[in-house]
């Protein structure tokens, strides 16, 4: 009886992770930032409206599908205090939210919201202006680019587990922030965690595929065709080409394996990319390592001993080693 009880447990469990993401938040993070007329939602550790001279590197963490802004930012919390680099470090948390969020809480139409995932691969939102995920990350680094307010600022990291691991892959490819930074003399380095997909520079992929069998697999956010429209008119090469110059680490659990995890993308495009995450991490790693024999300004860390749980993953050793180096 006893193994039968433990499938009913673990369908039980599988059954409301995958229902979470379909009911408004419970946690918002209570910041503003403005952004074209309209506010997004964002989560800080420390207030960023005074001048910060003691704020050495700031980070960026993206929540996953459940929009749970908040959660990642404790876990980040964890991660530096363990590093014993809390005090300069400024942690920031944006948070997606859906129309069934606004409604829930009784927000004002001020407040940014897309349509369930679209945030994930850059789409606009759905009011109150159609801004995209993408622009609120940039916005967020201009912000961090003001030397009135970071005088002693050098780095900054955006970071993402899961769904926010698939913006943070995507942004590395066409976001437009990095450079102003980089200008002001700031370094950017990008951690991907365990997402369930990334977006391919070619139609090559690990499994046979091809568009009759699966029309989207080589389409955006898997491929660079229909490309977004905050991407602007840059070719497939002046987007690899960027995408090879920043600094990425891929973090990859060595047991987020599981091939029926209620979160992993089993459309045909994605498993076109791997049976799983730690496979599908990889395999992409190894696609870039295929293109570019003369190198790459990226790693690949596996995090033994972790599944798909973002808090583990940070906090883990490897984790506080690809969010807060020593500088």
């Amino acid at each position: 009886m006893i193994k039968p009880l433990l499938v009913l447990l673990l369908s039980t469990l599988l059954s409301l992770t995958a229902n979470a993401a379909d009911q408004a938040v419970k946690a918002l993070s209570p910041e503003r930032l403005a952004i074209n007329g309209s506010l997004a939602t964002v989560g800080l550790s420390k207030q960023w409206k005074q001048v910060q001279p003691g704020t050495r590197r700031a980070v960026i963490i993206i929540h996953g599908r459940l929009r749970n802004a908040q959660t990642y930012l404790r876990s980040a919390e964890r991660a530096s205090y363990r590093s014993g680099l809390r005090s300069s470090t400024l942690l920031i948390a944006p948070q997606f939210l859906d129309q069934k969020d606004i409604v829930s809480h009784h927000l004002p139409d001020t407040i940014l919201r897309w349509h369930k995932n679209d945030w994930m691969d850059g789409s606009a939102a759905t009011g109150p202006v159609p801004v995209s995920s993408f622009t609120v990350i940039d916005e967020i680094l201009a912000k961090l680019s003001d030397r009135k307010l970071f005088p002693n600022l050098q780095e900054v990291v955006i970071a993402g587990h899961s769904g926010g691991a698939q913006v943070v892959q995507r942004y590395v490819l066409v976001g437009k922030g990095g450079p102003e930074l980089e200008k002001a003399g700031i370094k950017v380095r990008y951690v991907i965690a365990n997402p369930s997909s990334y977006a391919y520079f070619s139609a090559q992929r690990p499994e046979v595929v091809s568009a009759a069998t699966c029309p989207g697999f080589d389409t955006w956010k898997y491929g660079m065709n229909k490309l977004p429209t905050y991407a602007g008119k840059q070719t497939t090469e002046q987007l690899e080409a960027t995408y090879i110059g920043r600094d990425v680490t891929y973090l990859l659990g060595q047991l987020d394996i599981d091939i029926n995890h209620p979160a992993l993308d089993k459309t045909c495009a994605g498993e076109a990319q791997g049976a799983n995450r730690l496979v599908r991490g990889h395999n992409f790693f190894n696609y870039l390592q295929q293109r570019h024999p003369e190198g790459l300004k990226q790693q690949l860390v596996e995090v033994p001993g972790v599944g798909h749980d973002g808090d583990l993953m940070f906090t883990s050793p490897e984790g506080q080693a690809a969010l807060f180096p020593k500088l």
